[in-house]
């Protein structure tokens, strides 16, 4: 019996050593793309045919010394041959993940032998992916705390940033977490660029932002910078237009009420000079005694003294 154990784990051994000396080549292929399997190796002598084989039961082609290729029912159309002993598989699907491995059959008493091994994996598109701002804690445009969520249809890491004197930086470093479907969520800083990624080996999606300008679009709007400014912007209008429109109207209203003086006093001249104009003939008539020429017309009116008739 202790022969028969021996040679057994012989041959395990020598298997093992065998198959450790393929590469498994990992490959990762977005649905619906095709892709090429080849054979890099040197094909030895002696051989009667070439075999692809998937999960190792099911026989995709079979390559024929003659040139001809025996196709599975269950490939026919999906399968091309761009070159020998090479096959590309077409429209790959998720259920076409696992492993394809080319197998060479030789007339030697060492029989099959595996030249290429391909572990598939096949997968669909990542859904987009957002980045919300939750929150921002600010007492100015040169220093806040940014509170985001990087959100995807299922799965969401919330993360905080920080940011001084335009230096931001992550608490707690990179935040990741892999989903439910497979992929990867991740949220995390790159030259002060907040970003929002999702994504598997052959897709992703992103959302980015960068944190100066979250910071100063939810800046306070009065802080002393802006009180500042907001002053001199006042100071400024009133001494460009207030004062040159009041400073406008005072001219004018003077020069209203000069008019309207002029006005009144030539009034109260003319009123003043007509009453002598209209009683002149009455003063001349009714004047008291030292004027010579109403004495004289009063004279010639008096009557005749009865005395000196008599």
């Amino acid at each position: 019996m202790r022969p028969c154990v021996v040679l057994l784990f012989a041959v395990s051994l020598l298997t093992l050593c065998e198959a450790q000396g393929i590469n498994v080549t990992p490959v990762f292929v977005l649905k619906g793309r095709d892709l090429l399997l080849k054979i890099d190796a040197d094909l030895p002598e002696g051989i009667l045919f070439v075999e692809w084989t998937f999960n190792k039961t099911v026989i995709l082609v079979r390559f024929l010394l003659s040139g001809k290729q025996n196709v599975h029912e269950d490939f026919t159309g999906r399968l091309e041959f761009p070159e020998k002993n090479s096959v590309t598989l077409k429209n790959l699907q998720e259920a076409d993940s696992g492993v394809y491995a080319a197998e060479v059959v030789t007339e030697t008493p060492t029989g099959d032998k595996q030249l290429a091994e391909y572990k598939v994996t096949v997968q669909g598109p990542v859904s987009p992916v957002e980045l919300i701002v939750d929150r921002v804690d600010s007492n100015s445009s040169e220093s806040c705390d940014l509170h985001v969520t990087c959100r995807t249809h299922n799965s969401h890491i919330n993360s905080t940033f920080r940011c001084v004197d335009r230096v931001c930086s992550q608490e707690g470093g990179e935040r990741s977490e892999v989903t439910t479907s497979g992929a990867s969520l991740q949220v995390y800083l790159l030259n002060s660029t907040i970003i929002c990624n999702h994504s598997n080996q052959v897709h992703k999606t992103q959302d980015i932002d960068t944190a100066e300008h979250i910071c100063s679009s939810n800046a306070p709007l009065f802080h002393s910078g802006w009180i500042i400014g907001i002053t001199l912007i006042v100071v400024g209008i009133v001494v460009l237009f207030v004062f040159p429109y009041y400073r406008r109207r005072r001219i004018i209203s003077d020069s209203r009420q000069i008019i309207n003086n002029t006005v009144y006093e030539d009034l109260q001249e003319v009123t003043s000079a007509r009453p002598q104009n209209e009683n002149s003939t009455y003063s001349l008539v009714g004047l008291p005694a030292g004027s010579t020429q109403p004495e004289s017309i009063y004279a010639m009116a008096k009557k005749p003294d009865r005395s000196s008739n008599d």
